[in-house]
């Protein structure tokens, strides 16, 4: 009787567990949902401002729905796009990242890249990611450049370790931005210095949302902070949130708007729209673009 008994409960354990991974892996991943946010960083009696915020699109040249989900964005109608990396995921990725991206070109946008435009997957154990100071192992070279050049060819500002001033939805904007602190390939000190005073808004972009570098973008006086990479946590515990953040951000700010610590900016973490492709699943933190409605304070 006890062994049936236990027969019973692991064959019940056995087809939840295969039940979650078939949702986590069929459903989930592909449930691409827009969230939407009031930040409030103009000042007073000024327009509200739209901007939308895509990251972690880790594209695969076969993922058409992705595509023409991204590309349904731009119904949205936003006065800025901005894109916090990791785009491809393969060697062929750049046309359909482009499918993704083209109607939103016409707007005015800004990106940083992140470790997976630089170089793609590679299969790992997903329990390293509890690991802090695992080495990091580079996969094949994407073709990054060629990503660059459509980006800048539309007329988006390149903010890798770069510093620009951009005029969208009628306003002057002070960007900055590293290229991936994940990577150690950041340099903010080189772009560094209070914000401009004759910027209407300003606006900081990182891949990887790391302290040490939002820390300093604060200190400059930029009033909203963009980045990606955490996927949210990508798998989640209902009630309990993000398992692991892959950065030195908390678990409780992996996705979502946040004030950021002793400081007057605001944090927006996108949880992405992808997934590692050795891990095509997500549990609990659906994939996900923002479009961020800035307001007066």
């Amino acid at each position: 009787m006890r062994k049936r008994t236990l027969f019973r409960l692991a064959a019940g354990t056995a087809t939840i567990g295969a039940a979650t991974l078939a949702y986590a892996s069929l459903v989930e991943r592909n449930m691409f949902t827009l969230r939407r946010y009031d930040v409030p960083v103009l000042p007073a009696d000024a327009e509200p401002l739209r901007v939308l915020h895509l990251s972690d699109l880790h594209m695969m040249p076969d993922q058409a729905r992705k595509q023409r989900w991204v590309a349904s964005l731009a119904a949205l109608d936003p006065d800025l796009v901005v894109v916090t990396g990791d785009n491809m995921a393969h060697p062929g990725a750049v046309p359909g990242v482009l499918r993704a991206l083209q109607p939103l070109l016409d707007y005015p946008g800004a990106f940083v890249f992140g470790s997976n435009d630089y170089t793609g997957p590679v299969l790992k154990n997903p329990f390293t990611y509890f690991l802090p100071d695992r080495e990091y192992t580079e996969g094949v070279e994407l073709p990054y450049e060629e990503l660059r050049q459509v980006f800048t060819g539309a007329g988006w500002a390149d903010l890798n370790n770069a510093r620009t001033m951009l005029k969208a939805g009628g306003r002057q904007l002070d960007l900055v931005g590293v290229d991936d602190p994940h990577i150690d390939r950041d340099d903010y000190p080189s772009v560094a210095g209070a914000v401009s005073s004759s910027a209407d808004l300003s606006i900081a972009l990182t891949h990887s949302p790391e302290p040490r570098v939002l820390d300093q973008m604060a200190a400059d006086g930029f009033g909203l902070l963009l980045a990606g990479h955490t996927h949210g946590g990508q798998v989640c515990v209902p009630g309990f949130g993000a398992l692991v953040t892959n950065c030195g951000l908390p678990r409780s700010m992996a996705r979502g708007l946040h004030r950021w610590p002793g400081s007057d900016s605001w944090l927006h973490v996108s949880a992405g729209l992808g997934t590692h492709p050795t891990a095509p699943i997500r549990f609990a933190c659906p994939p996900e673009a923002s479009i961020l409605t800035l307001i007066p304070r």
